[in-house]
């Protein structure tokens, strides 16, 4: 028996989701075992971490002055060093669920668009939270692997993966990404843009909580066939005491407009980087969504009408970025060359 494959029976690897609004952690032979929102809760008097997830999530906007509930991660990258490494922490402990005698192999995850300051920022908070080895993998390559494209013939395969933080857009072929564009708008903005339309057009203040509820219950980026409408409470900005109104799918739609087109206008321009022959294969293919954002209602009709090409939203968006990274961990031999090399190497 070689030392790795000592290694390997002795150590569960783990792949890593590090996502602005969650953070998904996939197993070696194990699956995903862990899938919560990016969010810390801790104590502002001696900094101990009171939760992670789910329970800090439910004490955004409630919380007292002796607890700071932090979303450590922006735009896809890490803001907060120290909470990330401690939430980095409690998520390999978990996934073990058993201290073991190697510490894992881990694969995070990141941003194609990050700087070399930003990849160096997540080894560091991975191995000082207790990994044997870390590697990386743009966001997109593992989006493509998880939705089963054929990313290592020689056709273009475009991905788009829409996160909290970002949005993700490449053309893939031979393994490689030959165009991408990465752009810091996605679901977190249009959970902005619900709460600053309501406060402006109805004088009704709500949290982000509240606005991420209006934007999954009746958010959409196209018309729908049955317009929805919703009761949603908040303050009211004039009199300062609580109200409920009702609100419709249209105005939610015009809240967010300008954003989606933001989205949209990130494909077209990475169309005119992308060679013929890739776009030929586009065309013929489709582009492919991923991530939280692409479960906007109307999105990828809204594309298709602008773009003219087929577009699909993968099954199980949400856990597609995560099941690409664990099938890199199933078989790193064989996906090696898709992982980002480090200058040093």
């Amino acid at each position: 028996m070689s030392v790795f494959d000592f290694f390997g029976m002795m150590a569960n690897d783990i792949a890593i989701d590090l996502g602005t609004a969650n953070t998904l952690v996939y197993k070696k032979n194990g699956g995903i075992v862990i899938n919560e929102p990016s969010v810390v809760a801790v104590s502002t008097d001696n900094k101990k971490i009171i939760a992670i997830g789910n329970p800090a999530k439910l004490m955004l906007g409630k919380n007292p002055d002796e607890v700071r509930v932090i979303k450590p991660l922006k735009d896809g990258v890490i803001a907060d060093f120290q909470v990330t490494e401690l939430m980095l922490r409690n998520l390999i402990l978990r996934a073990q669920k058993k201290r073991l005698l190697v510490r894992p192999r881990v694969i995070v995850c990141v941003p194609s668009g990050i700087t070399e300051v930003e990849k160096r920022a997540v080894r560091d908070s991975a191995l000082h939270a207790g990994s044997r080895e870390v590697h990386l993998i743009a966001e997109p390559i593992a989006a493509a692997i998880g939705a089963d494209l054929p990313i290592d013939m020689a056709c273009g395969n475009m991905i788009m993966d829409i996160g909290g933080g970002t949005s993700e857009i490449a053309v893939i072929s031979l393994s490689h990404i030959v165009v991408q564009n990465s752009i810091r708008v996605g679901g977190d903005k249009i959970d902005t843009d619900i709460i600053n339309y309501l406060r402006k057009k109805s004088n009704l203040y709500v949290g982000v909580q509240t606005a991420e509820k209006i934007k999954t219950t009746i958010g959409s980026a196209n018309p729908l066939k049955q317009e929805l409408t919703m009761d949603v409470r908040g303050r009211d900005i004039v009199s300062g005491y609580p109200v409920t109104i009702k609100i419709t799918s249209e105005e939610i739609r015009e809240a967010i407009s300008e954003t989606v087109a933001t989205i949209i206008d990130a494909i077209k321009r990475l169309f005119e980087r992308t060679a013929p022959e890739l776009s030929a294969d586009i065309a013929e293919r489709g582009i492919f969504l991923t991530g939280g954002g692409a479960l906007l209602k109307g999105l990828d009709e809204k594309i298709r009408k602008t773009v003219d090409l087929p577009v699909h939203v993968v099954p199980d968006a949400l856990e597609c970025v995560v099941k690409g990274a664990g099938k890199v961990l199933d078989d790193i031999d064989r996906y090696r060359q898709v992982l980002i090399k480090r200058i040093e190497d």
